[in-house]
């Protein structure tokens, strides 16, 4: 189905199941546990050995001698893999270092090794006697000292990283009011609970990999790709996903060494990588410094915007695009972004929840509330009076829908914005310093090609295949509720498979794209379908209506059931999207409302309440997004206050490598959270009229917060994370 004109009346504005806050019909296997992640597919293959992995011990050199013959030799080790044994190897489409190094070393814990046993215990003894000698090199590690001199990130066609509108130099040397200041943001890591794992098994010349993976179409590619066999001998199983963020968008080590192993051993391998091996091996965040250039006239119109960053990576590695909101979120005629990337020899930076608009926003929001300040105008009718319907750099391109305003006026509403303290520093309750803080939400609404199965069983039940993952956000149910407005069923007659390449290839779980196209290539399909039914049981297709259980139109109604009598009807159909994100520019919207307490002596920070207001589209099922925006919201508090991967600059690597030294948020942390979602629908997006709402939580929460801890305390801090040992020692004077 080509989606390539505006979405008009369908069977999915019923609203009968779409849209309903119903429970996740994966939940009883989740809090029963039994649902099984990739390292727990224990019988899937029989007599499964154990792979247990070596990482580089330096982050650039070569490996000199690799002294094998003690761990060949210890209890139950059946095979060592090595880059010397694997044979040769390419390099996926989607991983920058290769995942199996040696001689050359890429990065700090690069695979070098896997040691395959028949228990977990016996590889991973045997592992610490393997003995490697290297020759190591100076690397770069610091993205401040690599910062001047970084050349300009390259550009693809459709994303340039370099962009210019108008002498932006000139209007903001014009300005009346101007801002010139620094932020920056570190190095972070997605820390899910489940890590990376994998199951491997080969029959013959032909490989099946259970495996923790959110783009299963792109995964089968790389793997392939890397091993050097046919896309078509290669199977990926991916179920139940527990946490990715985008830390499993790709391909990564232990698929790869799974698979090796298993090959090697003539048996199954599972692997799953060690803590530590997830933030050294797989990817991260990567720390950002951004400077922001704003000049605005003495009314507060902005004249000039112009955003530039630096971030590292690896050689063949790509900038984290913090600039991305700034070419779209407020009005001014002059314009300039601009990314630079420094060559840094770090493990790989690569796609976290909402790369670019994430650490960007956290820069941006507080530049546009410096620059209130300055103006003496309120921080939400700054923003609102700077509001656009077009899209700044291209002017005849209108936003398909943009809720901006309303985001920002409902939520100051709703938090009781007017009760803020004009002046920083001024509200005390006990030994707290309180303040409050906002900051607007962005985040680009992405579609992506998507396809879906569906049966009509003899039972009257509908099944739903693809192989679209569920990464803890909802995919079965909102699947499941597509199927069945279309079909006129209850949800409970609707099965859905998901997280198999055997299944049709789907949007897949990235981007913020999931939900919205992974649901409308189910409508797809089930458009297919109510042809199919209707045609086997003579009904003209403009009259008929699924409702029920039937098919009815007029006086006649008959049951689903009877056009299966001769056997269950199976269709299949793909969405594809023409270019109606072109002619519009589709996007996502919120306002984020924090307040805080700082105590006055310590400078510990404390979140006192948290409110977000969403503009995103259709809301599929309220539970389910809701739930997404707080876990957003949380991984944004994470940020603001907490998380850094630490640098060891000398040797570079991260050293806080665990879940006990990288902190990350619990309950204690977020006492109250209010979730409010404009009702709204955007045909230009889809057939659902919805879009992604994952992502947009994290966005801005970081600035909102960093805002109210300025209205608390008048301390203004422009770098994360917003630690008490940044604030202690200028408290005195506020406190």
């Amino acid at each position: 189905m080509k989606f390539d004109t505006p979405a008009t009346t369908n069977p999915i504005d019923r609203l009968k199941v779409v849209g309903q806050p119903l429970d996740r019909i994966d939940g009883p296997l989740k809090v029963t546990g039994t649902a099984r992640y990739a390292y727990e597919q224990h019988d899937v293959a029989p007599n499964q050995a154990y792979g247990h992995v070596v990482g580089a011990a330096i982050a650039k050199g070569r490996i000199v001698a690799m002294d094998l013959a003690a761990a060949r030799q210890a209890p139950g080790v059946l095979t060592i893999v090595t880059a010397e044994t694997a044979g040769k190897l390419d390099k996926g489409d989607y991983n920058t270092a290769k995942l199996l190094g040696g001689p050359e070393i890429e990065h700090y814990h690069q695979a070098v090794a896997l040691v395959v046993a028949e228990t977990f215990e016996q590889a991973r003894a045997a592992a610490q006697l393997v003995v490697v000698r290297y020759a190591e090199t100076k690397g770069a590690f610091d993205l401040g000292a690599a910062k001047d001199g970084a050349p300009d990130a390259p550009s693809e066609d459709e994303s340039p990283t370099q962009t210019a509108v108008g002498d932006f130099d000139k209007a903001l040397a014009a300005a009346a009011v101007t801002l010139d200041q620094s932020y920056s943001t570190p190095d972070q890591s997605h820390a899910m609970m489940e890590p990376h794992a994998s199951v491997a098994h080969w029959e013959s010349d032909k490989l099946t990999l259970w495996t923790s993976n959110q783009m299963i179409a792109w995964t089968v590619g790389d793997l392939a790709k890397t091993l050097r066999i046919p896309k078509e001998n290669v199977r990926l199983v991916s179920p139940f996903i527990g946490g990715g963020f985008g830390g499993k968008l790709f391909l990564r080590s232990d698929a790869v060494l799974a698979a090796l192993g298993a090959r090697a051993a003539r048996r199954p391998v599972k692997v799953a990588l060690q803590r530590p091996l997830i933030f050294n091996n797989t990817t991260h965040r990567p720390a950002t410094i951004q400077r922001i250039r704003i000049g605005a006239t003495a009314d507060g119109k902005i004249t000039a915007i112009g955003h530039e960053s630096w971030s590292g990576d690896l050689k063949e590695g790509q900038p984290e695009l913090a600039t991305q909101q700034t070419k779209l979120l407020y009005a001014g005629a002059n314009r300039m972004t601009s990314l630079k990337l420094a060559v840094l020899d770090l493990p790989e930076g690569n796609a976290m929840r909402a790369p670019g608009e994430a650490p960007g926003l956290m820069a941006l929001e507080i530049a546009m509330d410096e620059m209130a300040e300055k103006l003496k105008l309120d921080p939400v009718a700054f923003r609102i009076l700077n509001d656009t319907q077009v899209d700044p750099e291209k002017p005849k391109v209108a936003f398909s829908q943009r809720h901006l305003v309303e985001c920002l006026r409902q939520g100051a509403e709703r938090f009781g914005w007017d009760k803020r303290s004009v002046k920083p520093g001024t509200t005390r309750d006990g030994k707290w310093l309180v303040g409050m803080g906002v900051a607007a939400a962005f985040r680009g609404n992405l579609v992506m090609k998507s396809g879906a199965r569906v049966t009509l069983g003899t039972d009257g039940v509908v099944t739903v295949f693809s192989d679209m993952t569920d990464i803890g956000t909802g995919s079965y149910t909102i699947m499941a509720q597509t199927a069945a407005e279309m079909m006129g069923l209850p949800i409970d007659k609707v099965k859905v498979e998901l997280g198999d390449s055997t299944f049709p290839a789907s949007a897949g779980s990235g981007g913020q794209w999931g939900a919205n196209s992974a649901t409308s290539g189910v409508y797809a399909a089930c458009v297919k379908l109510r042809e199919a039914v209707v045609q086997k049981l003579g009904f003209n297709s403009a009259d008929a209506v699924f409702e029920d259980g039937a098919v009815k139109a007029g006086n006649r109604a008959v049951p689903l059931t009877q056009a299966v009598g001769d056997g269950a009807i199976t269709v299949e159909d793909t969405i594809e999207f023409g270019d109606l994100d072109k002619t519009y520019s589709q996007a996502t919207f919120g306002g984020h409302f924090v307040e805080v307490g700082v105590d006055a002596a310590t400078g510990e920070v404390r979140l006192r309440r948290m409110l977000a207001v969403c503009s995103a589209g259709r809301i599929l099922n309220p539970k389910s997004a809701r739930s997404q925006v707080i876990g957003a919201m949380t991984m944004g508090a994470g940020a603001a206050l907490m998380e850094h991967l630490v640098v060891d600059k000398r040797r570079g690597f991260f050293v806080n490598h665990d879940l006990a030294g990288y902190e990350v948020p619990v309950h204690a942390d977020i006492p109250h959270q209010e979730v409010v979602f404009l009702d709204e629908t955007d045909p230009m997006s889809s057939p659902m009229k919805a879009k992604g709402v994952g992502e947009l939580g994290i966005c801005g929460v970081g600035a909102a917060i960093a805002n109210a801890i300025y209205n608390a305390t008048g301390i203004r801090m422009r770098d994360y994370p917003i630690t008490l040992d940044k604030l202690i020692d200028r408290l005195p004077a506020v406190a």
